[in-house]
């Protein structure tokens, strides 16, 4: 289920069929669902990592939350795209993934605070979000294996591939 919440800011709730910790490591495993190119440690409060895709989009966060098997906090510190006129429109937003136990399985709720629909980025950002997110992160706790964008980036064939399996048509 995809929604905009009472603050405007993207969220998108999830089940997985996985305790609540197994959430938290695969929401912690940015490489298994995210890209393999994530660059730092994002497991860790008050470390920092790099995400890139291409030319595309690059942005630096920093883990400021970790509560194992409950909650993971991201603050974006910098971003670019190359798609939108304001190409910092992340920049001093948060990520917020809560979790939850449920029977026979766990809820993440993922919140991107800051990520309104007045960004220009919205609708491709809203888009790939369910996508790595509901796809690929949902994968990748269900079944141990997600779809994160490749490494090598130089295998543009591939990167597209990745795209396309998470909605984002670029």
């Amino acid at each position: 289920m995809t929604q905009v919440d009472g603050g405007q800011s993207y969220s998108t709730t999830f089940s997985v069929e996985a305790t609540a910790q197994q959430a938290f490591e695969g929401i912690t495993n940015v490489r298994g669902w995210w890209s393999q190119a994530v660059e730092g440690v994002t497991d860790r409060v008050g470390e920092e990592f790099t995400y890139r895709y291409q030319d595309m989009h690059r942005c630096t966060v920093r883990v400021t939350e970790l509560v194992p098997g409950r909650k993971v906090v991201w603050h974006i510190l910098d971003n670019y795209f190359d798609f939108t006129a304001d190409q910092s429109e992340w920049k001093d937003t948060r990520v917020v993934f809560d979790i939850t136990e449920r029977d026979g399985g766990a809820e993440v709720a993922f919140t991107h605070v800051g990520l309104v629909p007045q960004c220009e980025c919205y609708d491709i950002c809203a888009n790939g979000w369910g996508g790595y997110l509901e796809g690929s992160l949902r994968n990748l706790i269900n079944s141990g294996v997600g779809q994160p964008n490749p490494k090598d980036d130089g295998d543009v064939a591939a990167h597209r591939d990745a795209a396309t399996a998470v909605g984002v048509d670029r």
